[in-house]
């Protein structure tokens, strides 16, 4: 089975976020299964800076036409890490270049907001793969599409590129279904759509022309990342507008667990990690969080309890209720670490806390890899207040690692922790239900007994890419 994964974004040659980290493991896991996988991603400036003695030019040019206009595309390629099979020439990683599009020093945008022409440079990117593939004459079984920048693919599966991938399946993953790819209507002159397809039932909305509602029209399969995400995204709450769509679209949606990169995240191996265990010898978790409390000056000692948080500062991480519970939280004896960047408001409000409560409250702003795992590992308690979650990557990193995670019951947090056992659960979005959360987790902390089993409990669970890898292929094969 031929399968393209398409995406804006995979590790480890781009990343915003998780779905960096999905695309890219899951083209990994296929490799290991022996699948005759390929992936599509944009040449950003980043990567070429990094990757620049591994990618090879292949001397193909390509002409995409982008309404009256035309853009030239330059394919690059990479071969695959050498990984648990031999890797044949067919298994190859393709970029999409073009230096006025993607030689920016960011992937959609800058602090001020989204780049003005990311209609031109997504749909310049769904309209390359498929010329390449064409001129390549590589017959795809699948091509599975990740979010709103790849949501015009299945769409010219049906439409424009029809007579070209007759028997190609398309598959489009929602990641989160609050970004959709919302562009004027003139969008669809240069993205070639006729106006037939400017409407409700197609890619109009409210309007406008919508990248994601597209993918959902013309994907053969809808999957999301989540069971408890695909029966969320059906409702008025948390559809952000498409719910309608998805409805008439129901018998065609599956939730697939993401998984984890179980090599990466290994407390055992961790190369980032002053001291490695494993749920068997856990006297180096203890040593880890003696570490990471000096790196971050906080004060007290082992038997503290530490809570961290890792991720983007933004209302859907609920990073407001977070800020209000903790003056609460460190009164009632516990130390928080916070990684992550984003909204300038939760940036200053966090900057201005972590000088209010010096000692006891660390907060960097940004993402360093080596302070993140060591977070990971030394924390007790990883906080995940999410006002809504479709997956989730941080909660299994955690238990990975022994750290008990606290989520609000949505999405993913609520399919992966099993209250009072790996982690602890609450219902309602607001500070006084997550301080309430946070309260049961200090409880058991200090029964030292039952942390441990809770650790062990945790660390056992398998969130490898496996058995999800073989969900999708399961659901290529059957539709």
């Amino acid at each position: 089975m031929k399968i393209a994964i398409v995406t804006s974004e995979a590790v480890p040659f781009s990343k915003t976020g998780g779905l960096a980290d999905v695309a890219g493991t899951l083209f990994k896991e296929y490799l290991n299964m022996g699948m005759d996988a390929f992936l599509f991603v944009p040449l950003y400036k980043k990567t070429w800076e990094q990757f620049k003695d591994d990618i090879q030019d292949t001397g193909i040019v390509i002409d995409v036409p982008l309404g009256k206009a035309v853009r030239k595309c330059r394919v690059f390629s990479m071969e695959p890490p050498t990984l648990h099979h031999s890797i044949t020439p067919s298994h190859r990683i393709f970029f999409i270049g073009n230096e006025e599009y993607f030689g920016r020093d960011d992937l959609y945008g800058t602090a001020y907001g989204d780049y003005p022409d990311n209609d031109q440079r997504f749909t310049f990117f769904c309209k390359s793969v498929l010329e390449l593939c064409k001129k390549l004459k590589i017959d795809m079984d699948v091509i599975h599409c990740n979010d709103w920048q790849t949501g015009l693919i299945p769409l010219y599966l049906k439409t424009v590129y029809k007579d070209a991938f007759i028997r190609t399946k398309s598959v489009i993953t929602i990641h989160n279904l609050g970004y959709q790819g919302i562009f004027p209507p003139q969008t669809m002159e240069i993205a070639g759509l006729g106006w037939d397809l400017f409407n409700m039932d197609g890619v109009e909305f409210y309007g406008n022309m919508n990248f994601l509602k597209a993918g959902i029209v013309g994907a053969d399969i809808i999957t999301t990342v989540s069971k408890t995400y695909a029966r969320e995204i059906l409702t008025p709450e948390s559809g952000f507008g498409l719910d309608g769509i998805l409805r008439k679209r129901a018998d065609c949606i599956y939730g697939i667990l993401n998984g984890i990169d179980h090599d990466e995240w290994n407390p055992s191996t961790d190369k980032f990690l002053p001291y490695t265990y494993n749920e068997r010898r856990l006297s180096g978790k203890m040593k880890c969080k003696s570490e990471l409390m000096k790196r971050c000056s906080l004060e007290g000692d082992s038997n503290t309890p530490l809570l961290s948080f890792i991720g983007r500062l933004s209302s859907q991480k609920g990073i407001d209720i977070l800020a209000e519970a903790i003056p609460e939280a460190i009164a009632k004896g516990a130390n928080i670490v916070i990684l992550g960047k984003g909204e300038d408001y939760y940036q200053a409000l966090l900057g201005s806390m972590r000088d209010l409560f010096s000692g006891r409250l660390f907060f960097y702003s940004g993402f360093e890899e080596s302070i993140a795992h060591l977070t990971y590992a030394g924390s007790d308690i990883f906080l995940m207040s999410s006002k809504y979650e479709p997956c989730g990557l941080g909660q299994m990193i955690a238990m990975r690692y022994g750290t008990i995670p606290l989520g609000r019951r949505t999405g993913g947090l609520a399919d992966t922790i099993d209250d009072g056992e790996t982690g602890f659960l609450f219902d309602e979005y607001s500070s006084r239900e997550l301080m309430s959360g946070i309260d049961r987790a200090l409880i058991s902390y200090k029964d030292k007994k039952m942390w441990q089993r809770m650790i062990k409990s945790a660390m056992s669970r398998d969130f490898s890419w496996g058995k999800s890898a073989r969900e999708y292929l399961e659901i290529y094969a059957a539709k």
